[in-house]
C-alpha cells in the first residue's frame, strides 16, 4: 500500500468573506444559485464553506458572478492543506 500526498487548497473562507461583504446569509445565497439553475443544498453549501466539499467549476463560477468578484480573488492568502491519500 502506499500513501500519496494530495493537496487541496481551501477556498471556503474566502467565499464565506465575500458572501458576508454582500451582506447574505448561507440561503440568500442558496437561493441565488438556484436562480442561475446551480442545484445545492444548504449542507452542501456550508460544507463548501468549511472547507470539506470540493466545489464544482459551474458553482464556482454562480458564485463570483453573485459576488461581482474575478476567480482569482477566491484563490488569495490561501496555503494549501495536505490529506493524506491512502492507495491500495
Amino acid at each position: 500500500m502506499t500513501t500519496k500526498i494530495r493537496q487541496d487548497i481551501n477556498i471556503g473562507h474566502n467565499i464565506r468573506k465575500y458572501r458576508i461583504a454582500n451582506h447574505l446569509t448561507q440561503e440568500q445565497v442558496i437561493a441565488k444559485l438556484q436562480l442561475r439553475e446551480i442545484e445545492i443544498s444548504r449542507s452542501a453549501y456550508s460544507q463548501i464553506e468549511c472547507g470539506t466539499y470540493n466545489i464544482r467549476v459551474s458553482e464556482l463560477l454562480a458564485l463570483v458572478d453573485l459576488f461581482k468578484v474575478p476567480v482569482g480573488v477566491l484563490f488569495t492568502d490561501l496555503s494549501a492543506s495536505s490529506k493524506p491519500v491512502k492507495n491500495s
